[in-house]
């Protein structure tokens, strides 16, 4: 119900309008009351009127309401041990099970509501908020990797070796790899300061370096936790079961398992994964075109030569253009490199706002 104070707010507003010329209904209408009702309060504020609600509700009575011992009953059977963190979906039937009757699903639930304990009850996690989507943006090398875990297979089943590779989201290149019989943050944590020290990474820099990851094990762990803490590097995880938050590791291990040279035959040794994988981490990195910067390698990128490499190429074209400028409708192939690299960029209307946030930062 609306207080006096308000109703007395909202005439004020009424009679001020009207003094103004606008119309009584519309007046109603912006402040989401109807016109009769604003009626009604001006003429319960006539003379020393106090403009109390005095409507006393519905006069029925209903007969088969629960009396006050059957209520008190029903929470007493609630709060004993046994059904303390059962809902009333399961109470009611173990109580007919029993033979007895205490009252519906419905006013187990109604009587619960009205002394506030309709919630999850027992031991139960409440629900959780959900992580909010992680939002990295990188616009030159070596201020977000991404790295993840994956399985190779060897010639004694049930027995794998894992693959660690780390990539840098911009460039695209593998910064490092290694190749381990287990799954262990040492060995992760070990592999970063690699990578750190051969990218000359260190701690006083203007934008800390940001390392992603899912929310595996080794990912999580302490020792990890550690060693980027003493790195100066920031950590950064998907949400749970969403491997789209984690798409430069999930589509580069991809293309590891998808080279036509990739063994199609289980590894014998771990020296001889590591010599396959070497091999691989050479060609991604050195002779591979990547389709995502515009067909240049990873290292072209990473190293800055891959912008006149774009300007080489689109003065190729050009001269191509003007020699036969009949074979061509619009314009010439954009070679020009890709500025900015997103892991789950943010909507289109909300682009500008977060770039200069991400600038500002």
């Amino acid at each position: 119900m609306t207080s006096p104070e308000d109703r007395r707010k909202a005439l004020e507003i009424l009679n001020a309008g009207m003094a103004a010329g606008a119309r009584a209904c519309k007046l109603a209408e912006l402040l989401g009351v109807g016109l009769t009702t604003l009626q009604r309060w001006k003429r319960q504020f006539a003379g020393d009127g106090d403009g109390l609600d005095r409507r006393k509700g519905s006069p029925r009575l209903v007969s088969h309401r629960l009396t006050q011992e059957e209520r008190q009953r029903i929470l007493l059977t609630c709060h004993q041990p046994e059904f303390a963190a059962l809902p009333p979906g399961q109470i009611v039937p173990v109580l007919a099970d029993r033979g007895l009757y205490i009252g519906s699903e419905r006013s187990f639930y109604r009587v619960l509501h009205d002394h506030g304990q309709a919630h999850r009850r027992g031991r139960a996690r409440p629900p959780q908020e959900p992580r909010p989507v992680p939002r990295l943006r990188a616009d030159g090398p070596n201020q977000l990797w991404s790295w993840d875990i994956t399985y190779l297979p060897t010639s004694v089943r049930g027995v794998w070796l894992y693959l660690y590779l780390v990539v840098d989201v911009w460039s695209r290149k593998i910064v490092a790899w290694d190749v381990a019989e287990r799954e262990d943050a040492q060995i992760a944590a070990d592999l970063v300061s690699r990578a750190c020290l051969r990218e000359r990474i260190s701690r006083p820099r203007p934008q800390p370096l940001i390392l992603h990851a899912d929310n595996g094990n080794a990912m999580r762990a302490a020792t990890l936790e550690s060693r980027l803490e003493e790195l100066g590097v920031l950590r950064s995880f998907s949400r749970p079961r969403v491997s789209n938050d984690n798409p430069y590791s999930e589509s580069l291990f991809r293309t590891v398992k998808f080279r036509p040279d990739y063994p199609r035959r289980p590894f014998r040794s771990q020296e001889e994964a590591c010599d396959w994988v070497m091999a691989f981490v050479d060609w991604y990195n050195h002779r591979h075109r990547h389709s995502g910067i515009r067909f240049v390698t990873p290292a072209q990128r990473h190293s800055g030569q891959a912008v006149a490499i774009a300007r080489q190429r689109a003065a190729v074209y050009e001269r191509a253009r003007q020699q036969h400028p009949r074979r061509w409708s619009r314009s010439t192939r954009c070679w020009r490199q890709p500025e900015v690299v997103w892991i789950n960029p943010p909507p289109p209307e909300n682009d500008a706002i977060s770039a200069t946030l991400a600038m500002a930062a």
